[in-house]
Protein backbone atom coordinates (compact mmCIF):
# COMPACT_ATOMS: atom_id res chain seq x y z
CA UNK A 1 0.00 0.00 0.00
CA UNK A 2 1.21 3.89 -0.90
CA UNK A 3 1.49 6.71 0.95
CA UNK A 4 1.57 8.94 -1.94
CA UNK A 5 -1.13 11.77 -1.64
CA UNK A 6 -1.98 13.36 -5.48
CA UNK A 7 -3.90 16.81 -5.17
CA UNK A 8 -5.85 17.62 -8.52
CA UNK A 9 -7.38 21.03 -8.99
CA UNK A 10 -6.59 24.99 -8.38
CA UNK A 11 -8.83 24.83 -5.04
CA UNK A 12 -7.36 21.74 -3.77
CA UNK A 13 -3.72 22.77 -4.40
CA UNK A 14 -4.72 25.81 -3.41
CA UNK A 15 -5.86 24.68 0.08
CA UNK A 16 -2.86 21.94 0.34
CA UNK A 17 -0.52 25.08 0.50
CA UNK A 18 -2.66 26.84 3.25
CA UNK A 19 -2.33 23.89 5.43
CA UNK A 20 1.80 23.27 4.50
CA UNK A 21 1.93 26.70 5.37
CA UNK A 22 0.36 26.25 8.79
CA UNK A 23 2.76 23.57 9.41
CA UNK A 24 5.62 25.54 8.44
CA UNK A 25 4.09 28.39 11.23
CA UNK A 26 3.57 25.49 13.59
CA UNK A 27 7.60 24.98 13.10
CA UNK A 28 8.73 28.33 13.46
CA UNK A 29 6.74 28.97 16.81
CA UNK A 30 8.97 25.25 17.93
CA UNK A 31 12.17 27.29 16.56
CA UNK A 32 12.98 25.98 13.19
CA UNK A 33 13.49 28.51 10.38
CA UNK A 34 12.85 28.34 6.79
CA UNK A 35 15.42 29.37 3.68
CA UNK A 36 12.61 30.71 1.92
CA UNK A 37 11.17 33.46 4.12
CA UNK A 38 8.58 33.24 7.10
CA UNK A 39 5.48 31.16 7.10
CA UNK A 40 4.51 33.76 9.30
CA UNK A 41 4.82 36.60 7.32
CA UNK A 42 3.59 35.03 4.09
CA UNK A 43 0.40 33.86 6.47
CA UNK A 44 0.22 37.94 7.79
CA UNK A 45 0.72 39.25 4.36
CA UNK A 46 -1.90 36.87 2.64
CA UNK A 47 -4.85 36.71 5.23
CA UNK A 48 -4.08 39.85 7.06
CA UNK A 49 -4.26 38.41 10.33
CA UNK A 50 -2.52 40.43 13.31
CA UNK A 51 -0.88 39.19 16.41
CA UNK A 52 2.46 36.86 17.59
CA UNK A 53 2.95 33.67 16.18
CA UNK A 54 0.68 32.19 18.24
CA UNK A 55 -2.28 34.25 17.55
CA UNK A 56 -1.84 34.20 13.53
CA UNK A 57 -1.38 30.33 14.01
CA UNK A 58 -4.84 29.86 15.57
CA UNK A 59 -6.41 32.26 13.48
CA UNK A 60 -5.31 29.90 10.93
CA UNK A 61 -6.35 27.23 11.90
CA UNK A 62 -9.67 28.49 12.91
CA UNK A 63 -10.34 29.54 9.10
CA UNK A 64 -8.99 26.16 8.02
CA UNK A 65 -11.63 24.65 10.08
CA UNK A 66 -14.33 27.10 8.89
CA UNK A 67 -13.50 27.25 5.22
CA UNK A 68 -11.56 23.68 4.05
CA UNK A 69 -12.52 21.36 6.29
CA UNK A 70 -16.42 19.95 5.74
CA UNK A 71 -18.30 19.66 8.92
CA UNK A 72 -17.80 15.96 9.47
CA UNK A 73 -14.03 16.49 8.74
CA UNK A 74 -11.63 17.05 11.76
CA UNK A 75 -7.76 17.63 11.36
CA UNK A 76 -5.60 14.73 11.79
CA UNK A 77 -2.85 16.34 13.54
CA UNK A 78 -1.37 19.22 14.67
CA UNK A 79 2.11 20.56 14.49
CA UNK A 80 1.64 23.19 17.45
CA UNK A 81 -0.71 22.55 20.29
CA UNK A 82 -2.71 25.88 21.24
CA UNK A 83 -0.76 26.99 24.51
CA UNK A 84 -3.36 29.80 25.51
Amino acid sequence: MSDNLIVIGKEKVAGYQILALRSALGLEIKGMKHSRGSAYATIKKRFGFKGNKQKVYNQLDAWIKENLLSPDESPKSSVCQDRE
